[in-house]
Formats: C-alpha cells, structure tokens, sequence
C-alpha cells in the first residue's frame, strides 16, 4: 500500500507540473511571441477551462472504466502532449495544446483523489486527503518554481520535455497498482447534483471554494507581470523564487487534524484561515519583491488551510456519495481558479495592482462570510474533561 501511496503522489505532482508550469513564465512567452496582454495570461486560463466543468461529468467516462486505466491513459497522453509542447514553435500550437491537455487533467484528478478517499476509512478520510491536498501543493509549488529556474538557466523547454517524460514513465509504472479499486463514479443525473448543493452547508463550501481559489489564481496569474513592472530584470528565476511560500501550505494540509483539534472543527478553522488569507493578500499593496516573498507564506498558510479542511469536511458530509461529491467540489474549485486568470486582469491592466488587490479583497469577504454562515451553524465543540 505504502508503494501505491507513492506512486499515486508522484502522478499528482506531475500533473500539477503541466497545470502550473506555464504560469511563472508567461512574461516570456509574451516577449518570445509578441503577445498582447490577454494571450500572454491565458496559458493557464485555458488549461483550466475544462476543470471547470468537467468533474461533474467524468462519472460518465469512470462508470465503464477502472480507475486504472483511466489513469495510465491520461497520464500517458498528457506526458506525449507535454513532449509536443516542448518542441512546439508557435503560439497556436502551443495554446491548443494546452487546452487538450486541460481536457485529460480532470480524468486524472478526479481519478486520483477517489483513489484516496475510497482506500480510506471515514476516520481516516479528514487526514487521507489532507495528506493528498498537501503533495498537490508541493507539485504546484515545484511545477511553477523548477519551471522558473530551469527556464532562466537553460531556456523554457527543457522542463517541458522533461515533465512529459516523466508523466510517460509513471503511466507504466501504473502497472504496480492495485487493480480491483472501484471508481463509485455513475452518471450524475442533474437531480443527484441538484441534491447535493440542495444542502446548505455543500452549496457554501462551493461558492466559498470558487471564491478562494479565484483569488489564489488571480494573484499568481498576474503577480509574474506585476514583478517585471517593479523590475524589468526579474527572470523566470526570481519568480519562481515568490512560490516559496507554498512551503506554508504544505506544513498546513499535513497537519490538518492537529488544526481541527485546535479550534473545534472544520468550520471555525476555516474561519481563520479565511482571516489569515485576507491579511497575508493586504501585504501584497506593498510593492517590494522581499515584502511580497513573505506575504506569500502567509498568503498561502490561509488559502491551503482553507482549502484542505474544506475538501475533507464536504466528503464527511457526502456519506456515500462522495464521488460526484469530489466531482462537484473540484469544479467549483476549478471555475473559480479559471475565471481568477483573467478576470482580474481587467481590474489589473485598467487601474492598476492596488484596485486589483482591492478587488481581490472584496471576493475574499464573501468567502469570509460564507464560511461564517458555516461555523454558525456547526455544533459546539466538545467540552475539555477536567484534569
């Protein structure tokens, strides 16, 4: 099991390297390909654009093949596309190859994280995708930060290539897991969805999720443009230095029982992270690359803990319905990180990094008071027994 376990993080972290590797580099693709504003943020738009949409659905395409399969496909036609980007030489190529990509990922999320969630117990469930959630971050963390350095020593490419090898190499070594894994996965009928967001606390986790991840990717999206206005020599390198901060959000999700013991349950510490994620946002109005390096920690500590006490607390709801539950909260999740990656940049390109902050902050308070509907209505915490 531990050897699964192993293999199945590190598909997680190398899909995360194709989701993200694009974003710290867009400044350059811009100057390599004479771009305009709006094409040189959408490399990360439109692979994404999928993820919106397509968890609900993939239950149609799990329901007659194993989780297996679909994963040793997925990856291996990512891993082949990835290889083509690489060697791609025009920005057309390289847009439609990401958005074929982005229509593979969601097959391979949703199949890995229902990997995690059907293999455990509901008493392990909370620290099972807590641990799951935090090798997500180090691959987003490590997909943009070795994108960023590899591209300022030897030029963008070379991580391309190297990820699409490693994606191909993983698919065969899919071949050492387990193959009688169930998917639970059936065709969502829309009265299904409709039920689960019908209950109140599932319709606010989704909306505050889409909320969270809007500004997330809002902010990393157009944070590489920002640091080239403050500096026009930051490189590849020095920004993908910003994404340390990530180190944050890891120690968090691998920690998310402690945190839940803490304050008394996942509501209320969602409400904190909420609170720490609008502050660590309020530092970015300082346009200063060292200040900006240490609000990402602190940026990052409030969204990943939002982000993994959310993703366990509404498959503690789901009962058995967890798959299509998944499929849900991934695409809120997604939506919200699609519409974040460009969205913004309205705001960003009109008026400037302070009203784009603003306007970040604005979302933030309406994920803040959802979360607080939520805490309001979860029970009491557990009285301390007397010493």
């Amino acid at each position: 099991m531990k050897k699964q376990t192993l293999i199945l993080h590190a598909c997680a972290i190398f899909v995360l390297f194709t989701l993200y590797g694009a974003q710290p580099i867009q400044p350059l693709f811009k100057a390599q390909f004479a771009l305009g504003d709006l094409q040189a943020v959408i490399f990360t738009t439109v692979i994404m654009l999928p993820l919106g949409v397509a968890p609900i659905f993939y239950g149609y395409i799990l329901e007659n093949f194993p989780l297996k399969r679909m994963l040793r496909t997925s990856l291996f036609l990512l891993g082949i596309l990835e290889i083509g980007f690489a060697f791609s030489g025009s920005y057309a190529a390289l847009i439609g190859i990401r958005a074929a990509q982005g229509l593979l990922i969601p097959a391979a999320l949703t199949a890995l994280v229902s990997y995690v969630s059907i293999s455990s117990s509901a008493r392990n469930m909370q620290k099972a995708l807590g641990n799951y959630v935090g090798i997500t971050i180090l691959g987003g963390f490590l997909g943009r930060f070795l994108s960023g350095i590899s591209s300022a020593l030897f030029g963008w490419r070379l991580f391309f290539l190297l990820t699409g090898a490693g994606l191909v190499v993983l698919a065969f070594s899919l071949a050492k897991i387990d193959d009688d894994a169930k998917s639970g996965f059936g065709k969502p009928a829309a009265s299904e969805i409709a039920g689960i967001l019908g209950v109140r606390d599932n319709a606010l986790i989704c909306v505050a999720i889409l909320c969270v991840f809007f500004v997330f990717q809002g902010l990393l999206n157009f944070l590489p443009f920002e640091l080239k206005n403050i500096d026009q020599n930051t490189g590849g390198g020095k920004t993908g230095f910003m994404y340390a901060g990530y180190i944050a959000g890891i120690v968090t999700a691998l920690n998310v029982t402690r945190i839940l013991r803490f304050f008394g349950g996942a509501p209320r510490a969602m409400v904190i992270g909420m609170l720490i994620y609008i502050a660590g946002l309020q530092i970015f109005h300082v346009r200063s690359f060292a200040v900006m390096f240490f609000s990402m920690f602190i940026f990052c500590l409030g969204m990943f803990m939002v982000h993994s006490l959310a993703a366990g607390y509404i498959n503690k709801l789901a009962g058995e319905r967890r798959s299509i539950t998944n499929g849900l909260y991934l695409s809120f999740y997604y939506a919200g990180g699609t519409l974040g990656t460009f969205l913004p940049g309205i705001f960003y390109y009109r008026w400037g990094w302070h009203v784009f902050v603003a306007v970040l902050t604005l979302v933030l308070l309406l994920a803040l008071a959802l979360v607080g509907l939520l805490a309001r209505r979860a029970p009491p915490p557990p009285a301390t027994a007397p010493k």
